[in-house]
């Protein structure tokens, strides 16, 4: 199997926690979250695809240059949800020749490298279309659903459900996954989206990708550590 390209989700603009600059450059333990991604996949794909905002370019330019770090930066022109974030991907040059992707969302700055490798290790020991770690909590704010099985049957957030969070299981915003089937179920949900019904999320291609009998798999190995992500400062706090 060929290495894996990486796509790191990084648009977020740190309004919600009150910040002047990208929430991925916010710094933890002294080094931006962006940083500590990097740190921990970087082995994995030497110039890492970013997805950015129009307004976050620049200042992620400029750190990944003062960093010596290589990347691809794509651009979601507008925020309208992780899904066409993702599907940005499309205009990376690492696009061409991608057969699986690790996917990290830009805000977690605690993922740990024995994660990341039992996650990939799984995924490709499985044959699954997409694999994610999962942590079983007291407040799940997105719920992996099983079947009587045990097979992952969807990943909802639960906002997006209409319920308050709950005991129950969680991801924690890594996800490795199969290029073209993921890519494609994630346009065919995006054509069929409806933009008065809020944002075109990515955690909704589980359900797609197991109604049509293709495997998914949710590890539940994550540390409660790696639950922690910046939506409020408050967020860091956090330390377990």
């Amino acid at each position: 199997m060929a290495d894996p390209r990486v796509l790191i989700a990084a648009a977020g603009a740190g309004t919600r926690a009150g910040l002047p600059y990208p929430k991925t450059l916010h710094p933890v333990a002294g080094r931006p979250i962006l940083g500590r991604i990097l740190d921990v996949v970087g082995h994995l794909d030497s110039c890492p695809t970013i997805i950015v905002s129009p307004v976050g370019r620049a200042l992620v330019a400029d750190f990944l240059a003062a960093d010596g770090k290589a990347a691809h930066l794509v651009e979601q022109a507008l925020p309208t949800g992780m899904g066409d974030a993702v599907l940005t991907f499309d205009k990376s040059p690492a696009a061409a020749d991608a057969g699986t992707v690790v996917l990290v969302w830009g805000d977690i700055p605690h993922l740990s490298s024995e994660t990341l490798a039992a996650t990939i290790a799984n995924h490709r020991r499985t044959g699954a279309t997409l694999t994610f770690p999962s942590r079983q909590v007291e407040q799940a704010y997105t719920i992996v659903s099983r079947g009587a099985d045990g097979a992952v049957t969807a990943l909802d957030e639960t906002r997006m459900l209409g319920v308050e969070p709950q005991p129950g299981e969680r991801d924690i915003g890594l996800f490795v996954f199969e290029a073209a089937p993921v890519l494609a179920a994630l346009r065919a949900s995006a054509a069929e989206h409806d933009p008065a019904r809020g944002e075109h999320g990515f955690l909704q291609v589980v359900r797609r990708l197991a109604a049509t009998g293709q495997r998914v798999e949710a590890l539940p190995i994550a540390t409660a550590r790696e639950l922690v992500s910046l939506n409020a400062l408050s967020d860091l706090e956090v330390d377990a």
